[in-house]
């Protein structure tokens, strides 16, 4: 496992995240009454300070009642405001040293403001649903809430027995008892905060493809009324994790599974081994395909191998982007050559001032950087042939597996499999802004 994190705050989001030590595992157990919309939990955090002794730390955590905080079982002084909960041990942390934090909350959670609406946990008409990306984990639990900064979960959720709980990772135990049940899930793969999952409805579960020994298990979770379009539209994810198995390396996770809500989503969401669609994104014509293919290639790219900050998303978006062009050309539909030729001719009828490499924060999930960051990969292949390219592409992802990289780790990275220097494409592509001509292979 290759770890790569970002030595200091995210430009892009200074207030999220505290670069001075890392978490290695957060232990959550949950109480979700649906009705009234309340959350009380209690979280245990095991974390290691980093070169230097901490004094004071600080997790994220959106406006909910703090009721307890514990350093290694010792009260410390604490404030809570503006999302942050500061943390001053009663004794400083030594540096390199482990310590276990533990914090109380309560109250009624709701999705946090950004640019880009409200973020993270989202009551819904019968259920919730959790939305991240980027900054919306805090909306439901206390977190480092930066991306490189990726631990292993268990979260332990207790709700209405009405209610299924599907969260990323495996189910390890369901218990009832008298009205509620509850839950309990561990993700053991490094996860960054953005990417826990979970969603809170009234599902019902399906096996997608028979996983067959060794194989990944893929479940669906839907509203009953949606199954048949349901069964239509996912019918070929298990080809899709097939072809991206060969294509992209072994799958990350221990399972996949993907949930479908009640309500509508402007667009799916990715989570840990996990994926979010609308009911709008169910119509029995495998009208959404392409999403479907999209979120499962952020199992690899995004999820298994992740930003070491923000400012690197097309690493994410692109590559995804691209497997729904692999996807398309591998399943007798449009080649990636045609499909790129078409995100050719839209994106050069567009404002050409978006700079792949550090798109700025108002531009992070600009359509252009989705489909430039695919044009992009689509270059390196057609620059590389496709024998080094795949070989390149399977490093990737298997070499940073759990791990956080850089757009300079993927330029690195390409110049250890291309034949002949790349800076030339990566500084037209990546780093510039006009838009190259079309890449043929």
């Amino acid at each position: 496992m290759a770890v790569q994190q970002s030595a200091g705050a995210d430009p892009y989001f200074p207030a999220n995240g505290d670069p001075r030590y890392r978490v290695h595992r957060y232990e959550l157990a949950l109480d979700y009454r649906p009705g009234p919309n309340r959350l009380s939990g209690t979280a245990r955090i095991n974390a290691i300070a980093g070169r230097a002794p901490l004094a004071e730390f600080h997790l994220n955590l959106a406006d909910f009642r703090v009721g307890r905080v514990r350093v290694d079982g010792r009260q410390p002084h604490y404030t809570h405001r503006g999302g942050r909960l500061r943390i001053r041990p009663a004794k400083p942390v030594r540096a390199g040293a482990t310590f276990t934090v533990e914090v109380q909350w309560s109250g009624n959670p709701r999705p946090v403001a950004s640019p880009w609406g409200g973020l993270g946990w989202e009551e819904l008409a019968d259920g919730a649903l959790v939305a991240s990306q980027p900054v919306g984990a805090p909306s439901w639990y206390p977190c480092n809430d930066r991306p490189a900064d990726k631990a292993s979960y268990q979260i332990s959720i207790t709700t209405p027995s009405a209610y299924a709980v599907v969260a990323g990772g495996r189910l390890l135990t369901r218990t009832t008892k008298a009205s509620t049940t509850t839950w309990v899930y561990e993700q053991s793969a490094p996860t960054s905060s953005y990417l826990v999952g979970l969603s809170i409805g009234k599902y019902q579960t399906v096996l997608l493809g028979d996983p067959g020994l060794g194989g990944v298990p893929q479940h669906g979770h839907i509203p009953a009324h949606l199954l048949p379009e349901f069964s239509r539209d996912f019918a070929r994810q298990p080809a899709m994790m097939h072809l991206f198995q060969q294509l992209f390396g072994p799958y990350p996770f221990d399972e996949y599974a993907v949930v479908v809500t009640e309500e509508e989503l402007d667009v799916p969401v990715e989570a840990q081994g996990l994926s979010l669609f609308g009911a709008n994104h169910v119509d029995g014509a495998r009208g959404s395909e392409r999403l479907v293919a999209h979120e499962l290639a952020h199992q690899w790219f995004g999820n298994s191998v992740s930003i070491a900050d923000w400012r690197h998303i097309w690493l994410n978006e692109g590559f995804a982007k691209y497997a729904e062009w692999l996807w398309s050309e591998r399943s007798g539909g449009r080649t990636a050559q045609q499909l790129a030729a078409a995100a050719h001719r839209s994106l050069s009828s567009l404002p050409q001032d978006l700079r792949l490499a550090d798109p700025g924060r108002k531009s992070m999930f600009d359509d252009r950087l989705y489909v430039r960051g695919g044009l992009t990969v689509h270059a390196v292949r057609c620059a590389m042939g496709d024998e080094a390219f795949f070989r390149m592409l399977r490093g990737w992802a298997g070499l940073h597996r759990g791990g956080s990289v850089t757009t300079a780790t993927f330029a690195a990275h390409v110049a250890r499999f291309a034949a002949e220097p790349q800076e030339e494409l990566f500084e037209a592509w990546v780093y510039g802004t006009a838009l190259p001509p079309l890449p043929t292979g």
